[in-house]
């Protein structure tokens, strides 16, 4: 059976205007396709441009090329008035669970507000979805509804979050490094309750981290980005089994290892400093930091390419093949 597209990313790219006439292409002709009912792990280095992705999709703001093409309609191409009809349809969770929540409201407005915005309900229909919504991310409304953000701990922030992100029981949610502020040992009862949310709403989810090991665990499969590009994209046990792009193979080399008497493969591990976006190398981005380099690396870029069923790469030389 055809698995259903949801979600389609083409050719996106996001430019910013910088003081001096200057511009900053953050992510450049990035293309994906997100099925129902799945999670799209989104991976890579801090600054790679992955948070740049996951607003781009919401429109916050609109990516300046390309198109984002959600239930068949494209995002850039809606009015504002219709653009916020489909909002209720797509969320999102941002990285810091405790500023993305106004202080000054008390949680029981903060979960209703995408209510409130979109005309949903009256305030008995509100009051009833935001305490059942709250139940299902395991806070008491009785002792939370009426305090405020800064009263709580950062996993408690983040279940709000979550709450105001699932309160108009959306298809989509994109959920920008939802655990990354948050202590180890409240990440895993965050990733359980996505994973149960997802199972409880029929939820699709664009997940975004820099931590391979988390996106391992919760993603069907995995995108690997590097300086505002993707070079790489498979199943999830397929990509940590047997990466084709040198990159994703030393992101994986850098996940610690518990046992001592396993080490890592020294030579796969990265080299060199991350470039200047402001000014990338010629054609493969990644060729710097690359140990299976070549001339032709310097003079063209790599193109996007299905090196197995399901599984893409953009390099000249992928793992496998003669260096």
């Amino acid at each position: 059976m055809t698995p259903e597209e949801l979600l389609t990313v083409d050719d996106l790219s996001a430019t910013y205007k910088l003081p001096g006439g200057r511009q900053l292409t953050a992510v450049a002709n990035v293309s994906f396709t997100v099925y129902k009912g799945e999670t799209l792990g989104l991976v890579g280095e801090s600054g790679c441009g992955k948070s740049t992705v996951g607003r781009s999709i919401m429109q916050l703001p609109p990516p300046t090329g390309g198109s984002v093409i959600f239930e068949g309609r494209d995002l850039a191409g809606l009015d504002a008035e219709a653009l916020r009809r489909t909002r209720t349809r797509l969320h999102m969770i941002f990285q810091d669970p405790i500023s993305s929540l106004n202080p000054r409201r008390k949680v029981r407005d903060i979960v209703a507000e995408p209510m409130a915005i979109a005309g949903v309900g009256t305030a008995a229909e509100r009051e009833r979805r935001v305490r059942s919504t709250l139940e299902t991310v395991s806070l008491d409304p009785d002792r939370v509804m009426d305090r405020r953000p800064h009263e709580f701990s950062g996993g408690q922030c983040q279940r709000i979050a979550i709450a105001r992100a699932l309160i108009m029981e959306p298809y989509l949610v994109v959920c920008d490094e939802p655990v990354s502020a948050l202590d180890v040992s409240v990440r895993a009862q965050i990733l359980n309750l996505l994973e149960d949310m997802k199972a409880h709403y029929g939820l699709t989810l664009l997940f975004i981290s820099h931590d391979l090991a988390v996106v391992k665990n919760i993603s069907d499969r995995v995108a690997v980005m590097y300086l505002g590009r993707l070079c790489e994209l498979a199943p999830s046990a397929r990509l940590y089994e047997a990466p084709l792009h040198p990159y994703t193979a030393a992101l994986l080399a850098a996940i610690p290892v518990m046992d001592p008497d396993r080490r890592q493969d020294p030579s796969r591990l990265l080299v060199g400093e991350l470039p200047s976006p402001m000014n990338p190398p010629s054609g493969c981005r990644f060729r710097t930091r690359c140990p299976r380099a070549a001339a032709r690396c310097a003079e063209i870029e790599p193109e996007w390419q299905e090196a197995e069923p399901g599984h893409f790469v953009a390099c000249h030389f992928p793992l496998g093949s003669p260096a």
